[in-house]
């Protein structure tokens, strides 16, 4: 089956449901199933009039909404090939992925990236058409969205556009998808329909999901491969999709759609339970008392039903008060219906995993990577084990190698890297195994544990190894560190980049009218931030530990080449550009 395929079949099963919507003017504009497959047919016609054929590659850069997806769909309905490109990288990076890609059509979101790509269409040659989907342009060289929407229409039923291409196989290309580069300039990921599908089949067995318009609340963009696959097997089952507005309406998004499941990366679960603690810090005592207790009952009452489990009479009678005094109200402010979460992306804190089991709204945490669509991983409904990334999905098969690494194969693994065999060939051996470049271990169940990056690890001047990851995460439980990046290659110690909360630091400090630069450079700041994580350390080995610690006055970031687009730190980066600060 084609993801063409699952598309038709979910407008043809229920063309009147509502399919997607996102908000306008303070109003949830809402499409159906009919309404985007209309739209999916008519945007066909009109590319194929204007002569991009299969194979072509299709460009989208845009945040979330409507036509994002129905330019999807409209390309892959012919066997175009769609590149998925981040709104938020600056053009000196949008010009590689573009140019590698040979692009031949782009669609922008507004006309702040529209003049991103005029910026960069003398180097590209093989761009022939830019469409701009929400707002008009002053360039005649721009096609605007409606106007083309128009030409598709205007070929009427003499040119017809099913929306599922003859041509099309399970095994043809359906996208290039560009990886983060966190170790080198991005590669474009062959993904087939098959690999799709295979992904969207295997996420759908693991998960309680039916035929039963669940909603679904999207919060990480759609170039992003875990975002694109969730809302693929939303469609599959006729879901509701709603776009959440920004970083900052989440919380007031859920509490207005009411959504069925969310998925995201750790971050955003964990800043939710970063403000309720803050919220409860600020309750009378004993209802902050009460809060733990039932916190904890909760989490006791949660983990006994695992595995088809049944708690005893007496945990029951105590979940059922603690959930009317204290759980209940929490989960309204999520929305109220939510049944579980998925996390993906990077490790997500246990404390964070506890709290949400506790609620009664569980994270499924999972592990993949653009290479194999996704998912190798995910915890299942009611057999989740907080602190793993779950047993490999269904026809995955995933290996540990003898230096450590992650291994994966299966139907869901790339077909490779676009004009780069080399490449290719250094992750996807003989036998067809993916080498992901993860450190990881497998319980005895089969459950997956990652602990670091291959690439990451420090290695002293004295030959030991340090795996970074997992001594990160362990800081990053402190409510005063915001960011946490430890160096050390060749070094005798580790140093630590940190990235305080500021608003913290100054009420500690007594320097409430202090600026960010002010704060960082101050000796008793730093001396502060050294305690927090000397404090933290416990466990660790000499070698592990803090040595040295140099503050941020500003967080890492995309534009200036830190952090990816997927928000994963680019170690040489951060190295080249802050190391000195640790010398």
């Amino acid at each position: 089956m084609t993801l063409n395929e699952i598309f038709v079949q979910s407008a043809r099963r229920t063309p009147d449901r509502p399919m997607l919507s996102v908000k306008s003017d303070k109003s949830w504009i809402t499409h159906t199933y009919k309404d985007i497959a209309d739209n999916v047919d008519s945007l066909g016609r009109a590319l194929r009039g204007r002569g991009i054929v299969a194979g072509d590659r299709v460009a989208i850069l845009s945040e979330n909404r409507p036509e994002w997806l129905i330019v999807d769909f409209a390309s892959l309905s012919f066997g175009a090939v769609t590149v998925p490109v981040y709104p938020s990288l600056p053009p000196n990076q949008i010009q590689p992925i573009l140019a590698d890609s040979g692009a031949k059509a782009v669609f922008v979101s507004d006309v702040t990236q529209i003049a991103k790509i005029d910026a960069l269409t003398a180097s590209l040659p093989s761009l022939s058409l830019v469409v701009l989907m929400g707002q008009s342009s002053a360039n005649a060289a721009h096609v605007r969205f409606d106007d083309l929407l128009r030409e598709g229409r205007d070929f009427g039923a003499s040119e017809s556009n099913s929306g599922i291409g003859t041509n099309i196989t399970d095994e043809s290309l359906a996208s290039l998808v560009y990886t983060s580069g966190t170790t080198g300039i991005p590669k474009g990921t062959m993904l087939s329909h098959a690999n799709f599908t295979s992904e969207i089949r295997n996420v759908i067995t693991n998960l309680p999901l039916g035929l039963n318009g669940e909603v679904f609340l999207s919060f990480l963009p759609l170039c992003h491969i875990y975002e694109r696959v969730t809302c693929y097997a939303a469609i599959s089952l006729s879901a509701h999709i709603f776009f959440c507005e920004s970083v900052f309406k989440v919380q007031p998004n859920m509490q207005e759609v009411k959504p069925d499941l969310m998925q995201s990366v750790p971050r955003l679960f964990e800043s939710i339970h970063d403000r309720v603690l803050d919220m409860v810090s600020k309750w009378p005592q004993k209802r902050q008392v009460l809060f733990r207790k039932a916190l904890a009952i909760g989490l006791d009452y949660s983990m006994s039903t695992h595995h088809g489990k049944q708690p005893g009479i007496g945990l029951r009678i105590k979940h059922v008060l603690a959930d009317k005094l204290v759980l209940r109200k929490i989960r309204e402010r999520l929305g109220g219906r939510l049944r579980f979460l998925v996390s993906g992306g990077a490790p997500l804190r246990r404390e964070t995993a506890e709290f949400f089991e506790g609620i009664g709204v569980p994270i499924l945490e999972g592990y993949g990577l653009t290479e194999t669509t996704a998912a190798v991983t995910i915890n299942p409904y009611g057999r989740n084990r907080i602190g793993t990334v779950g047993p490999p999905l269904k026809g995955v098969s995933v290996r540990i190698a003898d230096d450590g690494e992650i291994l994966a194969k299966g139907p869901t693994v790339m077909l490779g890297y676009w004009n780069k065999p080399v490449e290719t060939a250094e992750v996807i051996d003989s036998d067809g195994w993916f080498h992901t470049g993860d450190i990881g271990t497998l319980d005895a169940e089969g459950y997956l544990k990652v602990t670091d990056r291959k690439k990451d690890i420090i290695v002293l001047a004295n030959g030991k190894n340090v795996a970074p990851q997992p001594i990160e995460h362990a800081l990053l439980r402190s409510s005063m560190l915001h960011e946490v990046v430890l160096l050390g290659d060749d070094s005798g110690t580790i140093g630590a980049l940190v990235y305080p909360n500021y608003d913290k630091l100054r009420v500690a400090l007594g320097t409430e009218q202090a600026s960010q630069k002010e704060i960082a450079s101050s000796l008793g700041a730093k001396k502060l931030v050294k305690k927090e994580i000397d404090r933290l350390s416990e466990g660790l080995a000499d070698f592990e530990r803090v040595r040295k610690v140099a503050l941020l006055s500003e967080p890492l970031s995309i534009e200036r080449g830190e952090l990816t687009p997927t928000l994963k730190v680019r170690r040489r980066a951060v190295q080249e550009r802050y190391g000195n600060l640790l010398a």
